[in-house]
C-alpha cells in the first residue's frame, strides 16, 4: 500500500513528462479531458461568477477556453506537477494566475471563489476528504464545485480499484480510486456542501455540482 506522498509523487512525474504533449495531437489517454469541457462551460453558463479556480489543471487548456470566451473574469490555475504550470504560464493569458499546489490543502484564503472546478483530476487525491473540506473553506458563500471523475457501476468499479488502477501505477501513472456516487456524497456531506446534482454519465463519467 501506497502512502499519500508516495501517490503524489507519481502523479508528478506521470505529468512532468506528460506536460510537454498534454494540448498536442500527441495526448494520448489524455485526450479523455477533452470530453470534459464542454458539460463544465455548460454549467458555468448557468451563473454568474468572477473568481474561478481550477484544480488540477494541468496545462490550463480548460482556463484557456474561458479566458478566450471572457477575459474579463480572474481565472486561477492549481496543479501539484511544477512542469505543468510552467507551460501554462508560457501561455501568457492577462488576469490569470498560475499556482504549483496541492489540492488536499488549497492555498488560498476562505472565501476567495465564486466557483471551482475539478476535471479529471480527483482520482489522483489520496486524501479525497481533504480536497472536499478544502474546497469548503475557499468557496465564498453560495459558490459552486464543479467536479468530473470516473465511476462505474459497482463491480466495474471494483476491477478499477483492484485491477487498472494499480497497473497503471505499476507503469508511473499516480492513478489512487475512483469513487460511487454514494462515496461522492458523504465526501460531500461531511464538508457541509450541498448536492446540487450528482449522476452517473456514459463512459464512466461522474458529474457533481456542489454548493456552499
Amino acid at each position: 500500500m501506497r502512502t499519500a506522498e508516495e501517490y503524489k509523487d507519481l502523479t508528478i512525474k506521470e505529468f512532468t513528462k506528460a506536460a510537454d504533449i498534454y494540448e498536442s495531437e500527441q495526448a494520448g489517454i489524455y485526450e479523455i479531458c477533452k470530453d470534459d469541457y464542454p458539460y463544465i462551460a455548460a454549467e458555468l453558463s448557468k451563473e454568474d461568477y468572477q473568481d474561478l479556480l481550477d484544480c488540477g489543471c494541468g496545462t490550463g487548456p480548460m482556463i484557456s477556453l474561458l479566458h478566450e470566451q471572457d477575459a474579463t473574469k480572474h481565472y486561477t490555475g492549481l496543479d501539484i506537477t511544477p512542469r505543468m504550470i510552467e507551460v501554462a504560464k508560457a501561455k501568457n493569458l492577462s488576469g490569470v494566475d498560475w499556482v504549483v499546489g496541492d489540492c488536499e490543502n488549497l492555498p488560498f484564503d476562505e472565501n476567495f471563489f465564486d466557483v471551482i472546478i475539478c476535471s479529471n483530476s480527483f482520482h489522483h487525491y489520496p486524501n479525497p476528504q481533504k480536497f472536499f473540506d478544502s474546497v469548503k473553506r475557499v468557496l465564498r458563500p453560495g459558490g459552486r464545485l464543479i467536479l468530473q471523475d470516473y465511476t462505474a457501476p459497482r463491480i466495474i468499479l471494483w476491477l478499477m480499484n483492484h485491477t487498472e488502477m494499480p497497473l497503471a501505477n505499476l507503469i508511473g501513472h499516480g492513478d489512487v480510486k475512483a469513487y460511487s456516487l454514494s462515496e461522492i456524497k458523504l465526501f460531500c456531506n461531511n464538508a457541509e456542501l450541498k448536492v446540487d446534482s450528482l449522476e452517473a454519465a456514459k463512459n464512466f463519467r461522474m458529474h457533481l455540482v456542489a454548493r456552499k
